[in-house]
Formats: C-alpha cells, sequence, structure tokens
C-alpha cells in the first residue's frame, strides 16, 4: 500500500481533537465503565445487572466516536452487513448477548451461584478488587488464546469461526458476529476456569464489562492510538492485523482482550512500517456466504462450503495454518 493510498483511507488527517480522542477514548471509557459498574453494585445492584446499563452506554459513546472520527470513511457505509451483525447479536446472546453487552448475563449469574457452593479456596478473595480483575483477566486469557490459535489452524474449530473473519469492514458491531458454537466455547473455556478456581460473580461481572467494552473498541472504525497500551491489550491497532486477509497476518494477535499470551508464545504482532489492510475478510473464499442463515448452516456443510465458496481453489487459500 502507497503513502498516498493509505492517506486516502483515512477520514481526514489528524486534528487537535482528534488526535485526543485517538488516545484517550479508550482507556477512559474503559476506566469509566469499571467505575460505573462498581459504583452501582456498591449502591445495592446486583452484579449481572449493573453491568449491563453501563456497557450499553458505553457502546451509544462508540457508535458516536466512529461517526464524528473514524478511521475508514468507507467504513462508515453499510456493506449490506448491519442487519446481519444486529441478527448475530440477538441469536448470540438468545437474550444472552444482545449487542454484546449481555453475552455472559446468564454465564455471570450461574458462575457466582456456583462459586458460592463450590468454593476450592484457591482465589485470592482478600485482594484489592482490582487485582482480582487483573487476575481474571490474564487467566481466562490464556485458554481463550490457545481456543482462538487452534479455531486458526484445526479445520474442525474454523469452520465455526470463519463467519467472524467473513466481515467485509470493522466497526463496532462486528464485536457480536461470532457463531453460537464459537460464543459458547469461548464461554466455556474462558467463564469456566474462573468458576472453577472460585472467581465470585462481582469479579466475573467486571470481568465482562472489560470484554465488553474491549471487544466494541477492538473492532471500532475508530481513529484510536493506544501506545504502550498495545503491550497490555489486544486492541484495534492489533486486532485490524487479525482480520487481514493475508494468511500470515491473520494468525497472529489471537488474544481477546489482553495480548500478554501472544507475547509469550510469540504471535502478536504490529508492523511499524505499513498501515494495517484496508480489505479484510476470508483469504481466498470470496465467495463464502454472507447471509446471516447461510452463515449459521455453514459449518455443517464444511465441505460442500469450501468448495462452492472457492471453486476449487487449494485448502491452504482458507486463512488457516494447518
Amino acid at each position: 500500500m502507497s503513502t498516498a493510498t493509505a492517506i486516502s483511507e483515512h477520514a481526514e488527517p489528524p486534528t487537535g481533537l482528534r488526535r485526543l480522542v485517538a488516545w484517550t477514548a479508550f482507556p477512559l471509557l474503559l476506566t469509566a465503565a469499571v467505575v460505573a459498574t462498581i459504583s452501582l453494585v456498591e449502591r445495592g445492584w446486583e452484579p449481572w445487572v449493573a453491568f449491563g446499563p453501563v456497557v450499553f452506554s458505553t457502546f451509544l459513546v462508540i457508535l458516536v466516536l466512529e461517526r464524528l472520527f473514524p478511521f475508514r470513511r468507507r467504513w462508515l457505509r453499510s456493506h449490506r452487513d448491519i442487519h446481519v451483525d444486529a441478527l448475530y447479536a440477538g441469536l448470540d446472546s438468545a437474550g444472552l448477548e444482545l449487542f454484546r453487552p449481555l453475552v455472559y448475563t446468564g454465564a455471570v449469574a450461574v458462575g457466582g451461584w456456583l462459586a458460592t457452593r463450590g468454593d476450592s479456596g484457591v482465589w485470592p478473595e482478600s485482594w484489592p478488587l482490582v487485582a482480582e480483575l487483573g487476575l481474571a483477566l490474564v487467566i481466562a486469557e490464556l485458554p481463550k488464546y490457545w481456543v482462538h490459535r487452534m479455531q486458526h489452524t484445526h479445520d474442525w474449530l474454523w469452520r465455526f469461526h470463519a463467519p467472524h473473519h467473513s466481515v467485509p469492514r470493522l466497526y463496532w458491531l462486528n464485536a457480536s458476529r461470532f457463531h453460537p458454537v464459537d460464543i459458547g466455547l469461548d464461554t466455556l473455556v474462558g467463564i469456566g476456569t474462573l468458576v472453577l478456581l472460585g472467581c465470585g460473580d462481582y469479579v466475573i461481572a467486571l470481568f465482562m464489562v472489560v470484554g465488553s467494552v474491549h471487544g466494541a473498541f477492538q473492532h471500532a472504525n475508530l481513529e484510536l492510538r493506544c501506545g504502550p497500551l498495545n503491550w497490555i491489550f489486544s486492541m484495534a491497532e492489533l486486532h485490524r492485523w487479525h482480520h487481514s486477509r493475508v494468511t500470515h497476518e491473520a494468525n497472529h494477535n489471537y488474544g481477546q482482550n489482553l495480548i500478554v499470551w501472544d507475547i509469550v508464545f510469540g504471535t502478536r504482532y504490529l508492523p511499524e512500517d505499513r498501515e494495517p489492510p484496508t480489505d479484510v475478510g476470508l483469504d481466498g473464499m470470496p465467495h463464502y456466504p454472507q447471509g446471516f442463515l447461510a452463515q449459521l448452516a455453514a459449518p455443517f456443510r464444511w465441505a460442500r462450503i469450501k468448495a462452492e465458496a472457492t471453486h476449487g481453489a487449494p485448502e491452504a487459500s482458507l486463512g488457516r495454518a494447518d
């Protein structure tokens, strides 16, 4: 990509206000969401109820910021994808993941219930709340990292993860485009690990706040600069490479909230010599189904989907590495 092309893809050259938003929106809104949730819980709200309105409010702010400070102007236009992402948001939550903040409402409630009845004594409940939250993020990220990495390298898992990579652009609602099997597996290994360790519902609720807000920012069509935070969070500057059509680039940055395990296992990827890709999607599958129902059915008719979508293209071009 030439320099001229890269610049033209931006909505406009950064201004003082744009730079301010780019550097502060994510850390400030994430912190505000966590603090607001804690405040509501301290006022008597149940943890699994408190995080919902907080995250919804944050999503509205992100939606407005996208319109004012877009990363790619072309991504502001609908690519006939809004209704698909909205349907994913509704189905994947079954009233559980509506716009992604409610994804774990049931899991938080059940996890808290199980934790009070199966306390293994392993979880450090005496730690400060913020320290517990940090520990939960690091611990839950490890199994989530490996499941995500396996989804890119094993065909029997990739078929369920492919819908997420079929997006024609990146914007905040992409965070909802996950096949229900994909969501279920991610929830099981992430929340399940915390529950087994005895993590309480309060910390799990805060964990979900971070995950929901981070997910929206991670996919947002918003000018973002994280600097040193790119060594902590798996934020948009990193995640845009994960949606590249180039297999080598896409098979990096597997962290969903934190980038720590990518650093440990050598899969962090953030080139400094060029812009992230503009054309995102599935490599070698230009005719992968874009309809909602067709994508839900795709994993169960995978051999035919691959043949139809690739018109005989080699299996190596499917955006996976096995």
